[in-house]
Parts: structure tokens; sequence; C-alpha cells
């Protein structure tokens, strides 16, 4: 069930259904809609237990997925697993065997530093912690971007919030900068 909510800033009338919530909740959530939006959100989500879910959801997977701490291990844990190991091994294995996991887990440690240096060598941050990279987009492709925006869309794409201040550069300017593809107008060139 669709829920509609008017509400009237000054001359406006803004319907707020819940596709709106949905498509923009990323800006919601970043403080990055217009006033009069954010405050038509806010009422909707408190009147349509869908919407609020949506949100809620969407801020814990953010909050999950930025907090960077690792979760230790009991102690001791280390010391059980090596002899339990161990245990497992025969003894005319057991030093082949080690050599050959040794070896396995140091090529994936040492291929997993390349890749990961590889892919964030030269590529500045996503400005938007929501954003997904691009991997097709024709690197000569015109795109339109705002300047103050975090994505880069088509020319005449519905999407563009910020009329504003747009200005046209390549595809490989934008992303040079940070700005991701639209997911609507872009969706082609999404990984």
């Amino acid at each position: 069930m669709e829920q509609q909510l008017v509400f009237c800033e000054g001359d406006k009338a803004m319907v707020v259904r819940c596709e709106d919530v949905w498509r923009e909740v990323s800006n919601y959530l970043d403080g990055e809609v217009d006033p009069g939006l954010g405050a038509a959100i806010e009422e909707h989500i408190r009147g349509c237990k869908n919407c609020t879910a949506v949100v809620d959801g969407t801020r814990n997977v953010i909050q999950i997925y930025s907090d960077g701490r690792l979760v230790d291990v009991p102690l001791g844990f280390r010391r059980r697993l090596h002899e339990k190991l161990e245990s497992n091994i025969s003894g005319s294995r057991r030093t082949f065997f080690g050599w050959m996991v040794a070896t396995a887990a140091a090529v994936l440690v040492a291929g997993g530093f390349e890749t990961a240096r590889a892919w964030s060598f030269g590529r500045p941050g996503l400005r938007s912690a929501h954003a997904r990279a691009s991997s097709h987009v024709p690197p000569e492709m015109m795109v339109i971007i705002a300047d103050k925006g975090k994505v880069f869309h088509v020319a005449g794409c519905p999407f563009i919030h910020d009329q504003s201040n747009l200005r046209t550069i390549s595809a490989r300017e934008a992303e040079q900068r940070g700005y991701a593809p639209c997911v609507r107008c872009m969706k082609k060139y999404l990984t």
C-alpha cells in the first residue's frame, strides 16, 4: 500500500510517495535534500512503517559498513587452533602440508594487497558512501555534473537534483573527481 503525503511550504505543495522516499533515501540520510523535501520525507516516515524500515535499515547498513573495527578473537584461540590443526595432520605429511598452506596463504595475502593497491591507485574516494563505482563508462563520453553533487548523468536525466550549477565534462574527468554514475540513467555501465 502506497501512502501519499501532501506537504505545503509557502505556495509549493509537495506530494511525497513511498517511491520518492526510497529514491531519495541516500540524499536524505546525507542531509542533501531541499529543506521542504526533507520535512516532507520526515513527515511521511512518521506515518509509514515501510518507509521507516527502509530509512532505519539503510542507516544501520551505513553504520555497520563504515565501522572499521575488527573483531578480536578470544584469548588463547590462536594456540588452540594451531594445536587442533597439528593434531589432524599426519607426521609424514606435516612438514610438506605446512609449507603448502603457508605458501598458499602468502600468495593469497600478497595477491590481495596487490589487487587492493592496483584498484585504489589513482582513484579518489567516491563523494558518497552509498555510491557504486562504474566499470564500463566510455571515458570520452560527455556527462553532466553539479559542483556540489555526487553523481554524473547523461544529458536529459530527470533525476538531476541541483539544476542551477550544471557543467558538462568527460566521464573520465568526472570519475577522477570522485563522482559516481547515476544509477538510473547510467545503469548499463554499473558493475
